[in-house]
């Protein structure tokens, strides 16, 4: 049955996607979307999208985890990478700044135009268009060169302070700077001047 399935293998706020449920007609798995969503087992996000429909601790009507939206739909699916996150989000991910951002933004090769902007559950999302593909192998030094397109702008961080801490995040995320090298004339100019203040020009040359 497929109630079973979706109990068994996603979690109570975790969006699912028509796609990852068995069955090879398409049209019995609408169907029964439809039937479990009228009566109250599923909740319907957007078409093709649910959540399973439970109570919060406080009682009232659970939600679904926007962070595991954004995560399956344009970071990680089906194992592989297909995106990531970028903007103040990723600058306060890594502690360069303790500033909350107004929004959650992301680079994903699920976008169709160079820039969509949204809400989900009110929360603002912006997905941009990738310069090249994103995957396993490049994809730290594409967060790598977004982060250094607007660190100067987000960084609370300076001097030795900020340098120390741009050594952490390279070390952590492993940035390979022959990639970087590959992909930076597809940033702005800025990005060098960023990078020379960051204390990496080195790495590059």
């Amino acid at each position: 049955m497929i109630f079973d399935y979706i109990v068994n293998n996603f979690e109570k706020d975790e969006p699912f996607f028509l796609s990852e449920l068995p069955g090879e007609s398409k049209g019995y798995i609408r169907q029964e979307m439809k039937r479990l969503t009228d009566e109250g087992k599923l909740c319907r996000l957007y078409n093709g999208v649910y959540f399973l429909s439970y109570n919060s601790i406080l009682g009232t009507k659970g939600k679904v985890s926007v962070d595991k939206y954004i995560n399956k739909k344009y970071i990680k699916n089906g194992g592989s990478i297909n995106g990531y996150i970028t903007g103040m989000q990723l600058a306060n991910m890594y502690g360069f700044t303790t500033q909350n951002p107004s929004c959650t933004e992301v680079c994903s090769n699920e976008a169709t135009t160079k820039q969509r902007k949204f809400e989900l559950d009110g929360r603002k999302i912006v997905v941009y268009k990738p310069p090249v593909k994103i995957d396993k192998t490049n994809v730290a030094a594409l967060q790598f060169l977004d982060l250094m397109t607007n660190i100067d702008k987000y960084s609370e961080l300076t001097g030795n302070e900020l340098k120390r801490k741009l050594r952490d995040y390279v070390k952590n995320t492993k940035v390979d700077f022959k990639k970087v090298k590959k992909y930076i004339s597809l940033f702005p100019d800025r990005v060098y001047k960023n990078i020379y203040s960051g204390g990496l020009m080195g790495e590059l040359v």
